[in-house]
């Protein structure tokens, strides 16, 4: 099982925002920060501060991804043709923890990374065990039989609160999913606003 670092609302409550867009995060009833001095008046902050935010919030939005692995997103991201914020989003959308839970295989992006790990999760007829591991544009995502039936999986494909993105071809009656295509980051269902070119620019620096 993957050891998480932090609660996943302390993330909501220390970016101000509802990053999952859960109904039972702390920002629906209190939009500042936690502890004692959450309610103070915040300064203005500098161009590090919001390039800073911004890669707090996309890495924790993926399930908190480590320093060291969302670095080499960043170094992959360079390393491909075209503009660097569009590839980081393309790479973060290729992980098999994201692609499940897209596909509403699983409640949240925490649960992902915990259903791939205990070895649920096929790619193109293989288990695959790995959250991390990167989907190619035609590959077939498919839950093993014995774990189509869980309650959790039939819970999360029906909530009201999120939809399948466009890219993905989903069939929950077999519990498959394709990726159909690499999204551009205006595609994804963020339900707040994320700034892949000022996580660019803060690595950058």
């Amino acid at each position: 099982m993957t050891k998480r670092a932090e609660a996943k609302y302390k993330i909501d409550r220390r970016m101000g925002q509802n990053i999952w867009g859960r109904p039972k995060s702390p920002v629906n009833r209190r939009e500042y920060g936690p502890g004692q001095h959450g309610q103070r008046r915040k300064g203005k902050l500098s161009d590090f501060g919001t390039q800073l935010k911004a890669k707090q919030k996309l890495k924790g939005y993926y399930g908190n991804i480590s320093e060291r692995q969302f670095r080499r997103y960043y170094a992959e991201a360079l390393r491909m043709r075209g503009d660097s914020g569009d590839n980081l989003i393309g790479l973060l959308e290729r992980r098999l923890d994201a692609v499940v839970y897209r596909a509403k295989f699983v409640p949240t992006v925490f649960a992902a990374r915990q259903f791939v790990n205990h070895g649920h999760v096929k790619v193109n007829g293989r288990r695959v065990n790995i959250a991390s591991y990167l989907v190619k544009v035609g590959d077939v995502i498919e839950l093993k039989e014995g774990s189509r039936q869980l309650t959790s999986v039939l819970e999360a494909a029906n909530l009201p609160e999120r939809d399948v993105p466009e890219y993905y071809e989903v069939d929950h009656t077999k519990m498959t999913a394709k990726l159909t295509r690499i999204p551009l980051p205006r595609e994804v269902p963020y339900p707040v606003v994320m700034e892949p070119n000022l996580v660019i620019e803060f690595y950058s620096r």
